[in-house]
């Protein structure tokens, strides 16, 4: 069955997290994807050595391309890429700002000369403003946006969220961008120019507590696991372990007060009559919630909460999740073999995006070079 992108080409001058999780989305839809590396590769093949010796994030994102390495101070090879990108519909790029510009790349140059292409340019601020030019990874972003001050608990002080969220949700931006602008083609006839940020994305990400210290007036405390904005939504001790609940409505409120902690006196409190109460007063009622709980038993609690549909959950390790029953996991092809990781979530009439392999450095320099320009490749 043809995906929704197959016969559309992709050029990615990409490197790192970001800009590959845009294009792994597109191959991932059937797009063809040439990915251009620097000589040495992509400097995230060198972050770990985890997936058999190759590195975790680039056997994640690289899935499904055809690697081409590049040497841009070579005129053969500016001249190859601009082959490439003359037969694209999509030009993604993550160079530092000013760069791709330097190297005629520049999204405003390319457009001119190709008005159907859609470029995407990814930096680590937005264009126009003050710090555009400078260096940007995802910890300092994490941390520059103000998420790391709402991240952890009143005695950690700041944290790094545990995945590189800021680059992660850039590039699944990038990946929404860029199938508006195609869906804009299709009508129009014209490609567009994108441009995003790891700033604005996490920045954007962050507008509950923006507004909350915006309009309210009040500054967003580190709670762990704990939801600013509702209670009772927490981890609780058990006789043989914990539980984390999530109570959502003032309906399921007196149902779990009522009818799982047994405790109608709990129902009728008064001082818990509404979320915005019981948030006020999350201390006295966690604890009347804990005393509850604490001399019962998991299987006892999860019967309950399963009987009167409420949310709840366990706080698994990465090696709880590997043994997850909801968990799904399938082989990608590596140069090393293959390597079992977590499956793209999306499924499309029943069926997941096929797993397509990793390309070894340089794989398709030859196939690609003849293709584009026969210029010799890389010794």
């Amino acid at each position: 069955m043809a995906q929704a992108l197959e016969g559309i080409v992709v050029v990615a001058l990409e490197q790192a997290v970001a800009a590959p999780t845009a294009s792994c989305k597109l191959a991932d839809a059937g797009a063809r994807v040439i990915k251009l590396e620097r000589p040495e590769g992509d400097f995230a093949r060198g972050y770990d050595g985890f997936a058999k010796g190759q590195s975790s994030y680039f056997v994640w994102l690289n899935r499904g391309k055809e690697s081409c390495r590049v040497d841009l101070r070579r005129p053969e090879d500016l001249a190859l890429v601009a082959a490439m990108i003359a037969k694209a519909d999509v030009f993604i790029q993550n160079l530092a700002p000013g760069a791709a510009e330097r190297l005629g790349l520049g999204s405003a140059a390319l457009r001119e000369r190709h008005p159907r292409l859609i470029t995407c340019d990814i930096s680590g601020y937005a264009p126009g403003t003050p710090h555009y030019r400078r260096k940007a990874y995802d910890l300092l972003i994490q941390a520059e946006a103000g998420l790391s001050a709402i991240t952890g608990t009143p005695e950690s002080g700041p944290s790094r969220i545990g995945i590189s969220i800021a680059d992660i949700a850039t590039g699944q931006a990038a990946y929404a961008a860029i199938l508006e602008a195609l869906l804009k083609r299709a009508r129009t006839g014209e490609g567009s120019a994108i441009a995003l940020s790891l700033f604005d994305t996490l920045a954007e990400l962050m507008n509950v507590p923006y507004i909350t210290r915006r309009h309210g007036g009040i500054e967003p405390a580190r709670i762990g696991l704990a939801h600013p904005s509702i209670a009772p939504y927490g981890v609780f001790s058990l006789l043989d372990g914990e539980v984390l609940i999530s109570i959502q409505s003032e309906r399921e409120w007196q149902i779990f007060a009522r009818d799982v902690l047994e405790s109608p006196e709990l129902a009728g409190d008064a001082r818990y009559a509404s979320n915005v109460l019981r948030v006020s007063a999350r201390a006295a009622l966690d604890g009347e919630v804990q005393t509850r709980l604490g001399r019962r038993r998991f299987a006892e609690v999860a019967a309950a909460l399963d009987r009167h549909a409420i949310a709840y959950g366990t706080v698994s390790t990465v090696g709880g999740l590997i043994d997850h029953p909801a968990a799904t996991a399938l082989p990608v092809p590596t140069p090393k073999g293959p390597i079992e990781m977590l499956a793209p979530p999306v499924l499309v009439d029943g069926a997941r995006a096929p797993m397509r392999p990793v390309p070894a450095l340089g794989e398709h320099d030859d196939a690609l070079r003849a293709e584009f320009g026969r210029q010799p490749a890389l010794s």
